[in-house]
C-alpha cells in the first residue's frame, strides 16, 4: 500500500535515508492520531517503512500530545540523570565537600537547573536538533588538575575546640561559615576558568571558523570521532555493570525486549474523544523501552533489597545493587532550592586555570560536532548545514558561561546517551527535548525529587550504558557506508585513528606526570587533549584523510554529498534548522548573508560541509 504525503504526515512516520514530510512546514503541527479507524493503515505503514529502513514514530518537527511529551521528556531526564549527577559527585572530594550533603544537594540542583536552561536554548536557537545539554566530562580533567594545585589542597580536618567563654551555637556558626568558604573559594576559581575559556567556543561558532574547518571533514574523520564517543566509555559501563552482572544483564535484556522484540506490539488503550470512548493501538513498548527497562531493573533491585537477598556488607559482591545505599542523600536534600547567578560569590580568574580549561573546551567542541551529525541521522533530519553547526557551538559556549555564572563547577555539552535513545525509542521530536528542559528546571528546584533517583543502583545504570554506548559506536560505524572499504588507504586511516584514540589516552592515564615541559599550563593542555579519545581519533582521521592522496569517491565525500546533502535538499529546504519567526527578516537584508551563524548565510561550499 502506498501512502500519500498527507497520510504520512498524519501518522508521523519516516523512512531512513529520506527526510520526513513533517519538515515541509505547517503540516508538522498535526498530531498523530492512532485510533482504531487507522489501525490498518498504521500496520501497513510500519511494514512498508520497515522494508525500507527504521521508522520514526515522531520526527523532528512533530508535536506529540502534551501527556506524551511529559512522559517521553521524563525518559530523557532519567537517561541523562546518571551522567549529570556524576559531575558534582566526582568533584565533591576535590572541592572539600565529601561529607557536606547540603552543599552536594545544592550543586546537584544547580547543575540540573542550568542543564534545563541550556537544553531550551540549544533546541530553540542553537542547532534546533533534539539534543539534551548537560555537564561535560571534558571539563573534569582540567578541573581536577586545577584543584590538585598545592594552593587548593583541602585542609586537614581538625577537632573543634570551643573557647570556654563563647557560646557553642556561635562557634558552630563560625565553623560552618569557614567550611563554606573553603569549598566556595575553590568553586569560584573553577567558575572563572570556565567563564573565560568559554569565550573561545563562542568565538569559534560566531566567527564561522568551525564551519570553515567542516569543509575538510568527511566520513573518515566523523566515523572514528563518533565511534570513540561510545567505545571510550566502556570502562565506566564495565565499572557500573561489574557491581552485579546479573542485574546489568537483566536490564539489558529488558531494554532489548521492549525496544526490539516487542517494538511492533501495539498496546490497546482507551481515550475519550468527540464525546465518546475510543480504543486505539499505541506502540507503548517502542516509545518507553529505555524507561521500562531501567525501571524493571530498579524494581528487581528494590525487591531483592527489601527481602535482604543482596549482601549488606560494602566489601561483598552485589552490594552496589542495593537500593538503600544512598537513602541519606534523600533525607539530607532540601525540599526547595532556587539556584541563582553568583550564589557562591564573584568568580576569580587565573591564567593557568583558563589555559588548562581551554583544552576541555576544544575537546568538547569536537565531540559536539560529531553528536550533531549523529543526532540528525537518528532524528530523521537532513545533515546539519554550516550555519546550524556554527550556531550550535556558539550556543554551547553561551551555555558554559551560564553554567559558570550559576556555579555548577562544570560546563555544558550535548549528551550522547540521549542521542542514542532517539534511535531506540524512535522519537526524534524537538518538542520532547524542550519538555525535558522544562522538567529539568522544575525538578532542579525540588531537591528531594532528584535525590530519589540517586538510589538507582549502579548495575542498572551500567546495563543501560551497555546498550546506549554501543548504539553510539554503531552510529559512528554507519558513516562508513559511503567509503570505499576495499581501499587500503581508507583502512589505514580508519584503523590507525580508531586504535590510536584508544591507546594514547590509556597510556597517558597509566603514566601520570610523564609530561613535564616546565610550563604547567602547557602540560595541562597536552594531558587534557591526549586523554580525550574522540579528539585523538577525529584529529588523526582529519589530518590523514586530507593529506594522503585519494579521490572524492574513494574517500566517500562524493557519495556522502550526493546521498545525504543534495538528496535531502530535494525533499526539504532545511527549514528545520532555521530560527523561528526570523527567517523573512534575515533574507530581507543582504548584510545578514555574511553572518556565518544565520540561515541566510551564503556559501558556495555548502555541499563540502557535509
Amino acid at each position: 500500500m502506498q501512502l500519500t504525503t498527507e497520510e504520512k504526515i498524519e501518522l508521523g512516520f519516516k523512512e531512513q535515508g529520506t527526510v520526513n514530510p513533517a519538515f515541509m512546514g505547517k503540516d508538522s503541527d498535526e498530531q498523530p492520531q492512532l485510533t482504531v479507524d487507522t489501525e490498518e493503515v498504521h500496520t501497513e505503514a510500519l511494514q512498508e517503512s520497515d522494508d525500507k529502513g527504521v521508522d520514526l514514530v515522531y520526527s523532528l518537527n512533530d508535536r506529540p500530545p502534551w501527556y506524551l511529551c511529559i512522559l517521553l521528556g521524563f525518559q530523557h531526564y532519567i537517561l541523562a540523570f546518571g551522567g549529570i549527577i556524576a559531575v558534582p559527585l566526582i568533584l565533591a572530594e576535590p572541592l572539600c565537600i565529601k561529607d557536606n550533603n547540603v552543599a552536594k544537594s545544592q550543586l546537584i540542583s544547580t547543575i540540573f537547573f542550568v542543564s534545563g536552561l541550556c537544553t531550551l536554548l540549544q533546541t530553540a536557537v542553537g542547532t534546533r536538533l533534539p539534543i539534551l545539554q548537560g555537564g561535560t566530562f571534558s571539563f573534569i580533567t582540567p578541573t581536577l588538575a586545577i584543584l590538585a594545585l598545592p594552593k587548593w589542597q583541602c585542609p586537614a580536618p581538625q577537632a573543634p575546640a570551643a573557647p570556654p567563654l563563647q557560646p557553642l551555637n556561635v562557634n558552630n556558626s563560625v565553623q560552618m561559615k569557614d567550611s563554606d568558604e573553603v569549598w566556595m573559594s575553590r568553586m569560584r576559581e573553577i567558575q572563572g576558568a570556565i567563564l573565560v575559556s568559554s569565550l573561545l567556543q563562542i568565538f569559534l561558532g560566531f566567527s564561522g571558523l568551525v564551519g570553515f574547518v567542516l569543509k575538510y571533514i568527511g566520513p573518515l574523520a566523523i566515523a572514528p570521532t563518533i565511534n570513540l564517543i561510545g567505545l571510550s566509555l566502556f570502562i565506566e559501563a564495565g565499572k557500573k555493570s561489574g557491581g552485579h552482572w546479573g542485574i546489568a544483564a537483566l536490564t539489558v535484556c529488558l531494554i532489548l525486549l521492549f525496544s526490539q522484540y516487542l517494538s511492533k506490539v501495539d498496546v490497546p488503550m482507551i481515550a475519550y474523544k468527540d464525546k465518546k470512548w475510543k480504543v486505539f493501538q499505541y506502540p507503548l513498548f517502542k516509545l518507553f523501552s529505555a524507561l521500562f527497562g531501567m525501571c524493571g531493573g530498579w524494581l528487581v533491585c528494590f525487591l531483592l533489597t527489601f527481602f535482604d537477598v543482596l549482601p549488606s556488607k560494602p566489601d561483598e559482591y552485589g552490594f552496589s545493587a542495593r537500593t538503600d545505599i544512598s537513602l541519606d542523600a534523600v533525607t539530607n536534600s532540601p525540599w526547595f532550592h532556587v539556584p541563582y547567578p553568583g550564589q557562591w560569590g564573584l568568580p576569580t580568574v587565573s591564567v593557568s586555570s583558563v589555559l588548562g580549561m581551554m583544552a576541555g573546551v576544544l575537546a568538547s567542541t569536537m565531540e559536539s560536532i560529531g553528536d550533531y551529525y549523529a543526532c540528525a541521522r537518528l532524528s530523521g533530519a537532513p545533515p546539519p548545514p554550516t550555519h546550524a553547526i556554527n550556531r550550535g557551538i556558539a550556543v554551547e559556549g553561551i551555555g558554559c558561561i551560564l553554567a559558570a555564572l550559576w556555579g555548577t563547577g562544570n560546563g555544558t555539552t550535548s549528551y550522547s546517551q540521549n542521542i542514542a535513545a532517539l534511535g531506540i525509542t524512535k522519537v526524534g521530536s524537538r518538542l520532547v527535548l524542550q519538555t525535558t528542559g522544562i522538567l529539568m528546571i522544575v525538578l532542579g528546584i525540588f531537591g528531594k525529587f532528584g535525590a530519589v533517583f540517586i538510589t538507582i543502583p549502579d548495575p542498572v545504570i551500567g546495563g543501560m550504558f551497555l546498550v546506549m554506548f554501543g548504539m553510539i559506536a554503531a552510529v559512528g560505524i554507519s558513516n562508513l557506508q559511503y567509503v570505499d572499504l576495499n581501499s587500503s588507504r581508507n583502512l589505514l586511516i580508519l584503523g590507525f585513528s580508531t586504535f590510536s584514540g584508544l591507546v594514547l589516552p590509556t597510556w597517558f592515564h597509566s603514566n601520570p606526570g610523564i609530561i613535564d615541559t616546565g610550563i604547567k599550563e602547557l602540560d595541562q593542555v597536552i594531558v587534557v587533549l591526549f586523554t580525550t579519545h574522540m579528539f585523538i581519533g577525529g584529529f588523526f582521521g582529519f589530518i590523514l584523510d586530507n593529506t594522503i592522496p585519494g579521490t572524492d569517491k574513494e574517500r566517500g565525500i562524493k557519495n556522502w554529498r550526493d546521498k545525504e546533502h543534495f538528496e535531502s535538499q530535494k525533499m526539504c529546504d532545511q527549514s528545520c534548522y532555521e530560527l523561528p519567526y526570523c527567517s523573512s527578516l534575515f533574507r530581507r537584508f543582504r548584510c545578514f548573508q555574511y553572518l556565518p551563524f544565520l540561515p541566510s548565510y551564503k556559501t558556495t561550499q555548502e555541499g563540502a560541509y557535509m
